[in-house]
């Protein structure tokens, strides 16, 4: 098949024929229509996800057709539909027992711990667990866009902030993750401040519905942007996430909460980045909560499409580029630009 592979961090990868997957006991292999690229991605390429091997295909945001199944599954066809959670799980340890699979405690995702899908395709282990099956009113480019974007922003919003109707929402960058929270934010009846330094993400923030787009590089450090989104937001967020991953995002989004406010840190906090100036006083002080966000479990991905079905949520305007597996390469690489010229979600379609 063919494959996005790199063999060293941070140089270059490159498309090349490589061995099929096998299929596991008890998996599939799945053939690959669309693949989203995602920060993460961007993370196992600098070598930041220390679980990452190489040589290493990274994707993991994918949407597909079950090409072969492996022995003892059962429920599933070859042909059918589906995606996975970023975080697979294995069915039987104490967090999968408890329904907190996307903190497996034997967790396997495609594109770090195993060999993911920038490429024709992919294996995936424990299909009982994992595997979610897509209607045929989504296409895979809008299920490559839930990916784990949507999923994490889904869990993010809804389920660690518990955001409400009436209530403030601050959203710390504007990329895939920052736009589907604000898209579900909105759903959830809550007025959203956007923050980003990109024009491009402001505007698509401003257009999915944010009241409010604050360009954080025209103040002079994060304390000036949190304190800028408490008065906009008349005394604090209810709630504020970190959707970007950065000492400065992190800090800020904390100093942007209201007292008893929910701080959710859903962008990816590798330590090479540096650790996060946290204002604990103001923790202290208003009785704040720092909670984090790792994924989605497979069985809330029905009730995450009955949410966006009935709130009409535009999974197709979340796709600010398609490109083929080729792409992928210089796709990754413009990555490196912290304020990124494209936005919205930027979609492989292997047919490209």
């Amino acid at each position: 098949m063919r494959a996005v592979v790199f063999e060293e961090f941070g140089v270059l990868p490159e498309v090349r024929e490589v061995p099929d997957p096998s299929v596991p006991p008890g998996g599939v292999v799945i053939a690959v229509d669309a693949t989203g690229v995602c920060r993460s991605d961007w993370h196992s390429w600098q070598g930041h996800d220390t679980s990452v091997k190489l040589p290493h295909v990274a994707g993991h945001e994918l949407a597909g057709r079950i090409a072969t199944l492996g022995e003892g599954v059962r429920g599933w066809s070859v042909g059918d539909r589906v995606t996975v959670p970023f975080v697979c799980a294995c069915g039987t340890c104490a967090q999968c027992a408890a329904g907190d699979q996307q903190i497996c405690d034997r967790e396997f995702q495609p594109g770090a711990t195993h060999w993911g899908s920038f490429a024709e395709y992919v294996a995936i282990e424990n299909a009982q667990v994992n595997l979610v099956s897509l209607p045929d009113s989504l296409s895979s480019a809008e299920a490559a866009a839930l990916g784990c974007r949507f999923g994490t922003a889904f869990r993010a919003v809804l389920r660690q902030g518990g955001v409400r109707p009436g209530q403030w929402v601050a959203v710390y960058g504007c990329g895939g993750v920052g736009v589907s929270a604000i898209l579900l934010a909105v759903a959830a009846g809550a007025s959203v401040v956007a923050v980003d330094p990109s024009p491009g993400a402001r505007a698509l923030a401003t257009r999915m519905g944010a009241v409010s787009a604050v360009d954080p590089s025209a103040f002079d450090g994060h304390e000036a942007v949190a304190l800028h989104v408490r008065e906009l937001t008349g005394g604090g967020a209810h709630v504020s996430l970190d959707c970007l991953g950065s000492p400065s995002t992190c800090a800020a989004s904390i100093g942007s909460l209201r007292k008893r406010g929910r701080h959710v840190q859903a962008g990816l906090m590798p330590p090479a980045q540096g650790i996060a100036p946290i204002p604990m006083h103001r923790v202290i002080g208003g009785e704040l909560e720092i909670v984090g966000i790792h994924g989605l479990q497979a069985h809330e991905y029905p009730e995450m499409l009955r949410v966006v079905e009935t709130a009409g949520i535009d999974l197709e305007a979340m796709i600010g580029k398609r490109v083929g597996l080729d792409d992928v390469p210089a796709v990754l690489t413009a990555m490196n630009d912290p304020v990124p010229a494209q936005a919205g979600v930027t979609v492989v379609e292997l047919a490209l």
